[in-house]
Order: C-alpha cells, then structure tokens, then sequence
C-alpha cells in the first residue's frame, strides 16, 4: 500500500511538471509588460510557470536629455518590477524607442527568434497590431513573423495584450482591441499595482488614462465584466493543440 501511495504521489508530481509553461513576453518598452500582463506574469509565475520578459525597444531615446541616465533610470526601474514579478530572466534588444519604423524589420525578427530557439517557449504574450505606438505595432509583427507556425514550433499560444495610452487610442480604422480572453487577477492585482510602482517615472497623474488610479479602474472592469473581481484582457491571436 505504501508502495502504490508513492507509486500516485510521483505521477501527480509528473503531471504537475509536464502541465508548466515556458512563458515569453515580448514587449516593445519597460513598463508595456506591467501595464499589459503585469498579473498575469504573477499568477503564471505563482502557479509554477516560467516567464522570461524580452524588450525591444529601450523606452527612452526618443525623449531627448540625457539619455545615459534616462536609460540607467529604466533599467532600474524594469530590474525592479521584473523582481516583483518574479520573472525568470530579463533580455533587451535595443532597438531605437519610438523608431523601429526605421529598422529594417527582419533585423527585429530575428533577434526574437534567437530568443524563441533560446527558451522554446510554449506560450507568447505581446502587444496588440492596432495600438497607436508604432513600436508596439512593429513589435507584434515580428512577434508573428518569428512565430509562424512551422513544423517543430514550441510556441502553441499567442496572446495581444493592451496597453493603457495606446490601444485604446488606436487611429480610426485600425483594428480594435476587442478581448475575448479574460486572466482572473484577483489575487494578484495589488502585485500588478507595486510592479507598476516601479515604474512611477511613466506613470501619470489621474484623469489620465496611464494613471494608477485608471489602471486600477480597469482591471475591475474587465474583471467585472466576465464576474470576477479583477481580470486582465487579452485576443487569442493563435491557439494549437
């Protein structure tokens, strides 16, 4: 009997392995991953996945300053929300901010894919193709590109997040952010809000829209709207079994 106990108890550890998720967030600025999946990143993480975040973009450059300590000042901030998150790994392309329109775009996808044949990631988060922020379209097409499902493709889940001041501010005609997956975060939004703490510097005062305050407001809203208390919404982009 004792034998057969063990016997139930490794199989149970052996289905809980093989149901974890190699997790990547592809994001085209620090901040775009608090503010689209922040509690999601925490809920995945907590139930025993793997997240590992990939910027693109270095958020910065295009503000003009000084950009060395503008740089240094988000970088700070990322390392802090990524602890928060409790994120597996943290990488960076680069890439010019607010300017991706001026590189070539294969150059960008296959840096992901250097990164998708690193991790082998079974499940991709980026952002929306309707978002106003240039960076955030070209980041979701090269996300698509590099994981177009071939013959040997870790990835089976694609996922657009939004992203406060920009997809909601898409221009008219583009496509809309229109969610039809909803992540219950009610246990992890006051995790999301810290993350996004970290993050002060991008955040602003209320009533505007990237503000805690709306934030907040909207994680009700998309929670309430599906009967849980707080949610994160997401477009199933690409779901294979």
């Amino acid at each position: 009997m004792n034998g057969m106990t063990g016997i139930s108890s490794l199989q149970a550890t052996n289905d809980e392995i093989d149901e974890m998720n190699t997790i990547l967030v592809v994001a085209a600025h620090p901040d775009d991953e608090a503010l689209g999946c922040g509690g999601t990143i925490a809920k995945r993480v907590a139930e025993g996945d793997e997240v590992h975040l990939l910027f693109v973009a270095d958020g910065v450059g295009a503000r003009g300053g000084d950009a060395a300590s503008a740089s240094n000042q988000r970088q700070r901030a990322c390392d802090s929300a990524a602890e928060i998150l409790s994120v597996s790994s943290i990488s960076h392309l680069g890439f010019p901010d607010n300017k991706l329109d001026s590189v070539p775009l294969l150059d960008v996808i296959q840096r992901i894919e250097q990164k998708l044949a690193e991790i082998l990631p079974s499940v991709v988060y980026t952002h929306h193709p309707g978002d106003l922020n240039v960076d955030h379209r070209l980041t979701c097409e090269a996300v698509m590109t590099a994981c177009r499902p071939l013959p040997g493709s870790s990835v089976n889940e694609i996922y657009f997040f939004e992203v406060i001041s920009s997809s909601e501010w898409s221009l008219p005609g583009a496509e809309v952010f229109s969610p039809n997956v909803f992540e219950d975060i009610t246990g992890y939004l006051e995790t999301k809000m810290k993350a996004l703490e970290a993050y002060a510097e991008e955040m602003r005062p209320a009533p505007h829209s990237r503000s805690y305050e709306h934030l907040r407001s909207l994680a009700l809203h998309r929670g309430h709207s599906v009967g849980f208390d707080a949610a994160e919404a997401f477009v199933l982009a690409r779901q294979r079994r």
